[in-house]
């Protein structure tokens, strides 16, 4: 009897803080786990130190680029033929240091080429793989910054991006409700990263185990730690 494929999962911004500990869960669970960077260097070194946590590959990504986008579905597809989770995670620009008055468009603009416009770019070259799966899952790493319940003053770019991403959340779900792929969002909390800063109260640990979670989720919606959050 021939084995069961292992499931192949996708994970942005992956050599480090978040997306490196989602990609050691994952390989631990016994996905193939693309482990992306923008530097080709440090998502080898990142493959490297993940290669006892599982099957792990290492795959030169800028979320930002297109045309890297499109290398890297060309070579996926010609390596795996299909892909069954893709984890939006890959993120920039915590802008807390301004306001919507004085925002600096410019930076305002690159935070939403990466922060929003990746994944919706990423999702468009990767759905043709996703939907060669038997149950996609398609997961943003979003905030609790991004719901409009909650939503006040200050860092703008970032929330207003993660409120967008929520919208794009939303949008391709419905879209895809009917094609066997879940889209979900998921808040990992303040995770003491490079971004989030030493004082954050959460581990890296914990922010990873609800993306991970919603990765098999057999629902949507915009979670923190398996519980729904106001969109």
């Amino acid at each position: 009897m021939s084995k069961e494929p292992s499931s192949v999962a996708l994970v942005t911004g992956a050599n480090r803080g978040i997306g490196f500990e989602v990609c050691r869960q994952l390989a631990s669970r016994g996905f193939v786990v693309l482990v992306t960077a923008r530097d080709e260097a440090k998502a080898k070194t990142a493959a490297r130190k993940l290669a006892n946590a599982g099957a792990v590959e290492p795959v030169l990504l800028d979320v930002a680029d297109p045309s890297s986008i499109k290398n890297a579905q060309s070579e996926i597809a010609t390596k795996y033929g299909l892909l069954d989770v893709l984890v939006n995670n890959a993120g920039i620009n915590y802008d807390t240091w301004e306001t919507a008055e004085n925002a600096d468009i410019g930076g305002v603009m690159e935070t939403i080429t990466t922060n929003l416009l990746g994944p919706w770019r990423l999702c468009q070259a990767f759905l043709p793989l996703l939907r060669k799966s038997k149950a996609a899952r398609i997961v943003n790493v979003s905030s609790e910054s991004g719901s409009l319940l909650h939503m006040g003053a200050c860092p703008p770019a970032y929330q207003v991006k993660k409120a967008a991403l929520n919208a794009l959340t939303r949008t391709l779900a419905g879209e895809l409700r009917h094609a066997h792929i879940l889209v979900n969002a998921v808040c990992p909390g303040w995770v003491a990263t490079d971004m989030g800063g030493a004082g954050a109260p959460r581990s890296v640990e914990e922010g990873a185990a609800g993306i991970v979670w919603a990765a098999t989720l057999p629902t949507g919606g915009f979670f923190r730690d398996g519980k729904p959050l106001p969109w």
